[in-house]
């Protein structure tokens, strides 16, 4: 396997192993000062860990749009001939991706663990007030402008070069979106690393079709994603100490 053809399967995987591995270094240094459940303690500092993560792989992703001669961010380049008709498309789209986003973590939380709130108290965690401001400024800001793009933009696409069949192409970049959710944070609890892993599984795969049939949304989508996560790190100022 040549190089070319290894970025995808690197890039599909990299957002899950870069999770729980900078969280894995957070409880290293938490235990070596003595810090009790260490572990615990670097799972409150999750939205810094995904920004983290967020910048490591839009690095990756300019790098690799670089060497084929494109330039990552004209991925965000708005076409203003088809603007009316995409702002359309989006308003449209709000119908499906409201509920698809948002109704499978509430109805899995009630399921597996009778009320949907605790599972809200396992994300939401307490931070030092400056760490839960720069979450607030950096975690949305840099999903937006990586997420997507990963799976959609320069995965599915590189996956589909490599002659690989379209379902395919598609199904691993939306299962491995919806995966690396278990790391966001990592805890050790079978229930939640199952709610984790099942909750964004709908609303990846409406986003993988999306992008499939009009990759040109991803501007509309970025925008979407970042108001969206917005309001998780927000949280975080409720509870920060």
């Amino acid at each position: 396997m040549n190089k070319a053809s290894i970025k995808p399967w690197f890039m599909v995987v990299a957002r899950l192993f870069l999770f729980a591995g900078i969280q894995g270094i957070l409880a290293l240094v938490f235990f070596l000062n003595k810090t009790a459940n260490a572990w615990e303690t670097s799972a409150n500092w999750w939205p810094l860990v995904v920004a983290m993560t967020n910048l490591i792989c839009l690095a990756f992703l300019i790098r690799f749009f670089k060497v084929e001669g494109k330039r990552y961010w004209d991925l965000f380049r708005i076409e203003r001939p088809t603007l009316k008709q995409d702002l359309l498309t989006m308003l449209g789209l709000l119908v499906l991706i409201a509920p698809i986003g948002f109704l499978p973590n509430i109805l899995l939380g009630n399921w597996l663990f009778g009320d949907s709130m605790t599972t809200l108290n396992m994300i939401v965690r307490p931070l030092p007030y400056w760490a839960a401001i720069a979450g607030i400024l950096l975690f949305p800001i840099t999903q937006g402008l990586v997420e997507v793009a990963t799976y959609f933009s320069f995965v599915m696409p590189q996956f589909e070069k490599q002659g690989m069949r379209p379902w395919l192409a598609l199904g691993l970049p939306v299962l491995f979106l919806s995966l690396q959710h278990i790391a966001v944070p990592l805890l050790f609890d079978g229930r939640y690393i199952l709610w984790r892993a099942l909750m964004f599984l709908p609303f990846a795969l409406l986003l993988g079709f999306v992008m499939r049939w009009r990759p040109r949304l991803l501007p509309y989508l970025a925008i979407l994603h970042v108001l969206m996560d917005l309001s998780l790190p927000i949280m975080f100022l409720g509870v920060a100490y």
